[in-house]
């Protein structure tokens, strides 16, 4: 997890409270790069990755619509200037009361993969939009989130028929491969699920209009287990989407749009959390092994929250080279969660690094803030900065 420059002097490092600082011109480039590489998709940033109000405002600036999961997120969509046009309410669990608000709020837009959502939204969203979600397997994403969400491609068929009879528009199919999709054919599978069922709709006489690919693109900054770059097949992942829209498009009609729906793809490697060393240690387990741990000032409980399942690179200012050591990553609290328990690995870090050394953790853009507690045994939220400024 060690190695790469840090982005600031050290002494500028040693001053500094501890902070995130997002790159908004960094997340512009990669916005850029998507749209280059997906020419004519609809992109709709998943807010939830980062709900931060200057890299909500840089994404829409430039064209992006919004992913929404709440009330909450919506009303930040609209306040930051999303078109109300391109905002949905993606999630399929929503109250009648949610359903009923985000309507009178002016959103036609809404997820749904069950019966009983399809009759909430008759009664509290009459003539609204809705885009049924298939199951994915999540095979090959660090998070596969195949459990709670989605429908099988018959259960799909009968959904939008149902909606269709309740006075609903059946408008599209949705997809999530899983964060962090490490495998093309995770999406070339999606692609053919979504065929299936687009044409068994069409023997219903329902012609959906749009197909939502969801989100799954990986950041390109993590580190595997060993330590080295983990190196997504990005190019392969575009060049299969490129395919696979074309595809659809060419069984289904050329009228059909696409949306995506990037989180961590788009922020996640622009955002770097600043820190120090609380305390480096060595202690003698009951096995007679000596083992080392690092505490910084940040934790799963106040940035790090994904740290069980990724590897972040960390730079040490004021040690730039010289021996290092193994030793367990762990946060500042009480709490016995708060450390890189995937089976205590070890990383590198420098030997002699001592309370108040600055730290840089790369790559944290993504849900580092969503995942922030209020301040567990006391330790705040990290304050928001932002480089890179408006344009």
């Amino acid at each position: 997890m060690t190695g790469g420059p840090a982005s600031a002097p050290a002494a500028q490092e040693q001053a500094g409270e501890d902070r995130i600082v997002f790159d908004l011109d960094g997340v512009r480039e990669r916005y850029a790069t998507l749209c280059r590489e997906l020419p004519g998709v609809d992109v709709r940033f998943a807010l939830k990755a980062c709900p931060v109000d200057e890299v909500l405002e840089c994404l829409v600036g430039l064209g992006s619509g919004v992913d929404a999961a709440s009330m909450p997120e919506l009303e930040h969509a609209l306040r930051a200037g999303a078109p109300l046009a391109r905002t949905h309410y993606g999630n399929t669990v929503k109250s009648d009361r949610d359903i009923a608000a985000a309507h009178r709020l002016g959103v036609r837009d809404f997820a749904t993969d069950s019966p009983e959502d399809v009759a909430a939204l008759v009664r509290h969203a009459p003539g609204a939009r809705v885009y049924c979600r298939l199951a994915t397997t999540g095979e090959g994403a660090l998070w596969g989130l195949k459990h709670k969400f989605g429908c099988s491609p018959d259960d799909a068929v009968d959904i939008l028929t149902t909606a269709r009879a309740g006075g609903l528009v059946p408008s599209g199919l949705s997809v999530h491969v899983g964060s962090q999709q490490m495998n093309p054919d995770a999406w070339r599978a999606a692609f053919e699920r979504l065929d299936a069922v687009l044409a068994a709709l069409g023997e219903r006489g329902i012609v959906l209009d749009h197909v939502n690919l969801g989100g799954g693109l990986p950041a390109l900054d993590y580190l595997d287990r060993h330590g080295d770059p983990l190196r997504p097949p990005i190019d392969k992942i575009f060049l299969v989407l490129r395919e696979g829209v074309a595809a659809l498009r060419r069984a289904h009609g050329a009228h059909l749009g696409i949306i995506m729906e990037p989180g961590r793809y788009l922020v996640a490697d622009h955002g770097t959390i600043h820190t120090r060393v609380v305390r480096m240690t060595a202690r003698h387990l009951p096995d007679g092994t000596r083992q080392r741990w690092l505490y910084l000032g940040v934790g799963k409980f106040n940035g790090l929250y994904e740290m069980d399942m990724l590897q972040y690179r960390l730079a040490f200012p004021s040690h730039p080279a010289g021996r290092t050591v193994p030793a367990i990553l762990a946060g500042p609290t009480c709490d016995s969660d708060d450390a890189y328990t995937s089976a205590h690995r070890p990383v590198r870090v420098p030997e002699d690094l001592a309370s108040g050394d600055p730290v840089r953790i790369a790559s944290c853009g993504a849900y580092a803030v969503s995942y922030m507690t209020e301040g567990f045994n006391g330790f705040a939220p990290l304050p928001r900065v932002c480089t890179g400024g408006a344009r």
